[in-house]
């Protein structure tokens, strides 16, 4: 998936698709560089909307800007995070490790090869798989409605599994950010794991390595032609909390059951007359995906809308992590050095702390106007990796009747991430939290949590996270 700062509210697919009407006006308005348009030709407004054989949209395929494979950026930019040099310490290298002194084997089984096992030695399990139809990733050329990107997840990982090509991994390192493999998936041989630097950060870069980004993971929607091609740029949109259900997944298979909201999974654009009634080719509530596409290469027939629910939101949050954990180690580096006023890094400091104590608390996020449910199986694993009280209270506890969760603090301040923020910068968080959950803060971002949200959060906290009541102890 690549990178555009585009909002949700920027949608005007009509006046976007004129863009397509040549290649050079496709070539100006894509801000990512190279731009591969697929095969069709381009049908003017001003044509009859009744038309016996109207061709299809031509669409485009996002692309990554080209890279110098000289020093990365971040060498310079972050020279206290060895982001290219130092040891990578997350999930997936130690996978490696396991794996180089023969603790574990990988098997090879069709139709997945080496998917199954991998996800088992990871800990992944089957029921987070999530599918996207839309050719936004490093292998686009392999990816069609008829043969969906999987994506698996859990806490820390992301394996992407496309059908006849390498398997691909994000992983959370808990002091370098979002870290990048390659797995070659050939019948045959041991599996070969390969650190990704350039190759996936010119899109999982928060400005694709144009200077002062950091690693991230993306989860964003378009509107996606029968081909897997985007066919509106304007559509396409990074998503988050705050975006209306009605704006997301386009591109992705969805399946569940979410009442009369709607949503852009499912949805395959033709021609530009679809824009004309969108609601007409909506395809929700549906429970599995077996009508859609053949899914028996896959390890389930759904794309659970719970799962996606907690993709986007878990991968926003450590997006904000690592931006905290950059931009803090930065200003701490150069107020040591003299370069900086202490003053000054912590002024630094404090918009990305902002920024994820509102990601955390889920400021602004949208409720649902009607009950959403998915496969139980992934809430029952989800749900099991809680950490409780004595009440049995967690932030892992769904809600999924109003908002994604009954108590809205996200559970990713248990991770491995937010643990290793620097002192400074979890002492600043921490105080925030405390002063919203206690009322102090009036901020209108967290207007929407009541009493009783802030009471049951802190008590959740106090019960369950050691350092945060030492760090508010006074």
């Amino acid at each position: 998936m690549a990178d555009t700062p585009n909002s949700a509210s920027r949608k005007a697919p009509l006046a976007a698709l004129a863009g397509l009407a040549t290649l050079a006006a496709l070539a100006a308005l894509f801000a990512l560089g190279a731009v591969t348009v697929g095969s069709g030709s381009h049908t003017s407004a001003a044509t009859p909307v009744a038309q016996a054989a109207e061709p299809e949209l031509p669409g485009f395929v996002l692309q990554a800007p080209p890279v110098n494979e000289g020093p990365l950026r971040y060498d310079t930019e972050y020279p206290t995070i060895p982001y290219s040099t130092g040891a990578r310490m997350d999930a997936v290298a130690a996978l490696v490790a396991r794996l180089n002194r023969g603790d574990v084997k990988l098997e090879y089984r069709a139709p997945r090869g080496y998917l199954d096992s991998l996800l088992a030695a990871l800990n992944i399990d089957p029921s987070s798989q999530t599918l996207v139809y839309s050719q936004t990733s490093l292998q686009s050329r392999s990816i069609h409605p008829s043969t969906p990107r999987a994506i698996y997840f859990n806490d820390d990982v992301y394996v992407g599994w496309v059908r006849n090509g390498p398997i691909e991994i994000g992983s959370q390192d808990a002091n370098l950010g979002a870290v990048f493999y390659l797995v070659d998936n050939t019948e045959g041989a041991p599996p070969k794991f390969s650190g990704e630097l350039t190759k996936c950060l010119a899109c999982h870069d928060s400005y694709s390595l144009s200077g002062g980004g950091v690693p991230r993971y993306i989860v964003g929607s378009g509107y996606t032609g029968t081909t897997g091609m985007l066919v509106s740029h304007e559509g396409w949109i990074l998503v988050t909390d705050r975006t209306p259900l009605k704006s997301r997944w386009g591109g992705w298979y969805v399946t569940g059951q979410h009442g009369s909201q709607v949503h852009l999974g499912n949805m395959k654009i033709k021609t530009m007359h679809d824009f004309d009634d969108l609601e007409a080719h909506r395809v929700g509530n549906v429970d599995t995906l077996d009508a859609l596409f053949d899914t028996k290469p896959y390890l389930t027939n759904k794309s659970d809308i719970v799962a996606l629910l907690v993709l986007q939101h878990q991968a926003d949050v450590q997006n904000q992590i690592t931006r905290v954990s950059y931009d803090t180690r930065t200003a701490l580096a150069a107020a040591a050095a003299g370069r900086i006023e202490a003053s000054e890094a912590r002024e630094r400091m404090a918009e990305p702390v902002d920024e994820l104590l509102k990601s955390m608390l889920f400021a602004d996020a949208v409720d649902y106007t009607a009950p959403i449910s998915g496969d139980p199986a992934f809430v029952a694993q989800f749900e099991r990796r809680a950490v409780r009280d004595s009440q049995g209270r967690s932030l892992r506890d769904f809600d999924l009747k109003r908002r994604l969760f009954r108590y809205p603090l996200s559970y990713v301040i248990y991770s491995a991430a937010f643990d290793a923020l620097p002192a400074d910068a979890k002492k600043m968080f921490y105080g925030r939290l405390k002063d919203v959950l206690r009322g102090a803060d009036k901020t209108p971002d967290f207007a929407a949590l009541t009493a009783a949200d802030r009471t049951a959060i802190l008590e959740i906290l106090r019960a369950t996270k050691p350092d945060f009541v030492q760090a508010t102890a006074n």
